[in-house]
């Protein structure tokens, strides 16, 4: 039998994440016949159909979701087998691949610049993805770490909250609701509601939070990025749910305000998360350290 050789396994996970054998072609720099034949191989080698064609475009058969996960596998070990040998080196530096979710991004700059400070030889890549992009990232394995908020069930992932991350209602200083207190969660209902994407952290909290109360926002507009929503509610379309983290500037300058509705701020955690068995770098590991002891004081939040 003839062995898939890394080569091949890493043109079939680029065509998977592709979609597509032009694409894939582009992502690693070949010719699209190129990557066709060393699929056309790798089938062989198999003696099973990788990928068909749905349309224009292709998608993975059975036979080819079981060889990708064992891509993935190989992957991992061959990444923790690099790190084994590093460690048995002593070797200082190193590289650091990091996703953050778009939310997290308000305070990663400051605590990447601190760790930086007392590891400047730590060569480090910064991603500030969606939620959905940043879980493929773990998928993939092509990340050390990933801040984010709680992940989700059945992803072989392991998760530890380091700071806490409150979800407040924010609204132009002008609304009529900003001077009230202890806003009844009906009348919150009422007003019209800004809101994140489908598959946003955020959103699936303050889904779930009115849901558990019998409730329902009034979608008025939805957007993918926090900042989009911010000058949306400061302009006054709607009123909105987000981090604490993302709003201290606005609260600061009196752009925003935080309304004192019941049940809010909604008490949640950021995370750090990585792969399930997956074995850290030394960079990587100091990171993590100095996520876990340091985060809090990196990104302090004022009173609300």
């Amino acid at each position: 039998m003839i062995r898939p050789t890394l080569r091949q396994l890493d043109i079939l996970e680029a065509v998977a994440r592709c979609g597509s054998f032009s694409r894939a072609s582009a992502d690693l720099h070949l010719t699209q016949p190129a990557v066709s034949m060393q699929i056309k191989q790798l089938e062989s080698a198999l003696g099973a159909p990788l990928f068909e064609h749905i349309g224009k475009r292709i998608q993975l058969t059975a036979a080819g979701q079981e060889a990708l996960q064992a891509s993935r596998a190989i992957s991992r070990e061959l990444s923790n087998l690099e790190h084994t040998l590093a460690d048995m080196q002593g070797l200082k530096g190193g590289t650091l691949t990091v996703s953050v979710a778009s939310t997290a991004s308000y305070f990663t700059a400051r605590l990447m610049a601190l760790f930086r400070e007392s590891h400047p030889d730590v060569r480090v890549s910064l991603n500030v993805v969606n939620r959905e992009t940043l879980l493929q990232h773990l998928a993939e394995n092509s990340i050390d770490l990933a801040l984010m908020g709680q992940p989700p069930e059945g992803h072989d992932l392991t998760a530890q909250p380091f700071m806490d991350n409150p979800l407040v209602v924010i609204a132009a200083p002008t609304h009529l609701l900003a001077d009230q207190h202890h806003i009844p969660l009906a009348r919150l209902a009422e007003e019209p509601y800004v809101g994140r994407e489908p598959g946003s952290g955020t959103r699936g909290a303050v889904e779930k939070f009115f849901t558990e109360h019998g409730l329902t926002l009034k979608a008025a507009m939805e957007m993918n990025k926090n900042e989009a929503i911010k000058q949306a509610v400061e302009a006054g379309l709607g009123l909105g749910v987000v981090s604490l983290h993302t709003v201290q500037a606005e609260l600061a300058a009196r752009h925003l305000c935080v309304l004192d509705v019941q049940g809010f701020p909604l008490r949640r955690q950021w995370y750090l998360v990585q792969r399930q068995g997956k074995r850290l770098s030394p960079a990587a590991q100091a990171f993590a350290q100095f996520v876990l002891s340091e985060a809090g004081r990196v990104a302090p939040l004022g009173e609300l």
